[in-house]
């Protein structure tokens, strides 16, 4: 696995070092094998000597070579060998001489392999002492980094990285960047390596001696698929040692911004009802205070993703719109007059004769929210949690990065010291998901808005409960008694008014009579004259000589839709439930029984009527703002607004009550009128 690695890299330009170990294992084992060979059993059953580790590097190096040499040799890859000891070192010439040699061979494309040449070292013992310049193959190599003026040194152990503690142990967590300050007490080694002179303590004390002198080093698993490649990709596996680590920007652990968000929502939960809806109204206030600030971060977000080459539909989302920040503010007042959603008594009933029991209404706790491109979004959730009583942790996408993070700073602002701006954490890193996405002891409610792809990932990478939509394929189905003139507008109004919203229309399925008596056309040459345009499925893709859809189940999210014909409304049912997402779907229709037979059958998170499948959305519905339309059909099902992010508990109020084996209680269950 190693030595291909280190092939795709040498065939991409690296200068790589290779620095070894194992020669006196393998010596030892082959002396072993010889011994047993030429010993009678007389011999065998006298007590047996310990190899001379010396002899057993001797023996052990040849073979060790010749093993690197057939591997690199079947990947058409020249490596050379290089022995040295702890001596060498201490000739200033020769210290020139070895940078001379391994820079001629780096330019003929060889790897150099070194190894320490224990055979002829003047240790008492391989792997017994640990004095001299270098001490084991690990601080060899960063000697050698230091020496050969690497750019980065990458040491392999059979672990991720350094962990807290022993990684067989489940509290142990991997530490993805050292630093010494915090880390050197905190950690606790496992046993020496029984086959080294320190495992991962000489990694770590190698690591931080070549980091301090300028080396960046990786200590990584060499057991793990593509390890060294994904380091120098700069994706975050093992464990970083740098110089300047110390400086670095700490940021919250993954845990404490999650425990940080539920202590602050408790606080928020325990405020009047009037104090909440106070916070909100700040908010709203904030907004519109700093829209020139949001408008520059924001605006600088689209010119950097235009000139990205990003796809236009993902630009549309990424922009607000003007008028976009006083539409949002007014959303947020809206929300905030509605009725108080926290604690509302939603079923009283009398167990017994002075034992009331009430469900009543209650945040979910804390929410991961994970969105892509539209910074408003953030907005909406925010208010969201705050009028719900939940924490929220918000991960937006790296092409909305400034704008999500004056949203998040100005929103955070407005909210009270004695509530905690930790109420409302923003995620900078999308390498923090895998660590949140775990915590499912902390996070209650994880929900996705994105691609399909970002749903399913995050699907299949938690425990947490996941709400939310993979994709929004919605259709319009025209019906042969529908008035064309209302077609017309529906169909238009669906696809052109927001094209990359996930409720615009993306197929348009026509009754086959509207084939042949022109109404067809008359729509298609109405989404032509828009600038839609348009792919056919396999009948409509024939009739009007357009391009065939590879695929009818496909979100374009972009003034693009498909269109097929279909026999009758049941077709079109069955066309919808297998091509489509259970997102929105609509009719246009003038006979209540089709209409009827449509809105009954198609399952689907919202079915429409004679109307544009835009209206799916909280804000139109009435619900204020929402987190996001849901396709799930456990919790809550499309657009989910502050209804949707809470749950309930159950309250019981007695008397001295005891169940006592059910003797002497009298069970009522009268269900009682509802009161505050």
């Amino acid at each position: 696995m190693i030595c291909l690695q280190l092939k795709e890299l040498n065939s991409q330009g690296f200068e790589i070092i290779l620095v070894s170990s194992g020669a006196v294992g393998v010596g030892r084992q082959r002396l072993r094998y010889r011994k047993l060979v030429n010993s009678s059993l007389a011999d065998l059953q006298k007590p047996q000597n310990e190899l001379d580790g010396k002899a057993c590097a001797a023996v052990g190096q040849s073979s060790l070579m010749a093993l690197y040499d057939t591997l690199f040799s079947q990947l058409d890859v020249t490596s050379s060998q290089l022995l040295v000891t702890d001596s060498d070192f201490r000739d200033e010439d020769f210290r020139k001489q070895l940078y001379d040699t391994v820079q001629s061979l780096l330019d003929l494309r060889v790897i150099p392999i070194f190894n320490e040449n224990d055979a002829v070292s003047t240790r008492k013992a391989p792997y017994e002492d640990s004095s001299g310049i270098f001490w084991d193959n690990d601080s060899l190599a960063g000697l050698l980094a230091l020496e050969l003026k690497a750019d980065l040194l990458v040491l392999l152990s059979d672990v991720e990285g350094l962990y807290s503690g022993p990684p067989s142990e489940p509290n142990s967590k991997l530490i993805h960047t050292y630093i010494r300050a915090k880390h050197q007490a905190e950690i606790t080694f496992g046993d020496k390596s029984r086959v080294g002179r320190g495992g991962m303590t000489a990694k770590v004390n190698a690591a931080y001696c070549a980091a301090c002198a300028g080396i960046p080093v990786v200590i990584t698993s060499g057991f793990a698929m593509d390890s060294i490649i994904k380091v120098l990709e700069g994706k975050r596996v093992g464990t970083l040692f740098h110089r300047d680590a110390h400086l670095w920007v700490k940021q919250v652990g993954a845990r404490e911004m999650a425990v940080a968000a539920r202590e602050s929502s408790r606080r928020l939960q325990a405020l009047q009802s009037q104090d909440r809806r106070k916070i909100l109204l700040d908010v709203a206030d904030a907004l519109e205070a700093n829209e020139s600030l949001i408008k520059v971060e924001n605006e600088a977000d689209v010119a950097a993703a235009q000139e990205a080459g990003y796809a236009k539909s993902l630009v549309s989302r990424l922009a607000l719109k003007p008028g976009k920040i006083s539409s949002l503010a007014k959303s947020i007042r809206i929300l905030a007059d509605m009725e108080e959603p926290i604690g509302q008594i939603l079923k009283r009933t009398e167990l017994a004769d002075g034992l009331i029991l009430e469900k009543t209404s209650c945040p979910l706790g804390v929410l991961l929210i994970v969105f892509e491109s539209r910074p408003d979004a953030l907005v909406q959730i925010a208010s969201l949690a705050i009028r719900s009583g939940n924490g929220l942790l918000l991960k937006g996408g790296k092409e909305a990065m400034r704008s999500n993070a004056i949203l998040h700073k100005v929103i955070t602002s407005a909210i009270p010291d004695t509530v905690g701006e930790k109420l409302i954490g923003l995620v900078t890193s999308r390498e923090e998901i895998p660590d949140l996405l775990k915590l499912d002891d902390v996070i209650d409610l994880v929900i996705p808005r994105g691609s399909n792809k970002l749903v399913s990932q995050i699907k299949e990478s938690t425990k947490i409960p996941v709400l939310g939509h993979a994709d929004g394929i919605c259709h319009v189905y025209v019906d042969k008694s529908a008035n064309l003139d209302v077609a017309k507008n529906i169909v238009i109004d669906a696809k052109i008014d927001y094209p990359a919203a996930c409720n615009a229309m993306e197929t348009l399925l026509v009754h086959k009579d509207l084939a042949c008596n022109g109404a067809l056309n008359e729509l298609v040459v109405e989404l032509q004259h828009e600038g839609v345009g348009l792919f056919g499925g396999p009948r409509a893709s024939k009739l009007l000589q357009i391009p065939e859809t590879r695929l009818f189940h496909h979100e374009y999210n972009s003034m693009v839709c498909t269109v097929e014909i279909v026999d009758d409304v049941r077709a079109a049912i069955d066309h919808i439930h297998q091509h489509g997402s259970a997102h929105t779907d609509c009719i246009v229709a003038e006979d209540q029984k089709v209409a009827e037979t449509f809105l009954c059958q198609v399952d689907s998170a919202a079915v429409f009527h004679n109307a544009s499948t835009r209206f799916c959305d909280g804000a139109r519905f009435g619900l204020g703002a929402e987190v996001g339309i849901s396709t799930s059909r456990i919790h809550a099902r499309g657009p989910v607004g502050v209804e949707g992010l809470l749950t309930t508990r159950w309250i019981l109020r007695g008397n001295g009550h005891v169940v006592d084996g059910d003797q002497g209680v009298v069970y009522t269950h009268k269900n009682l009128a509802l009161q505050s």
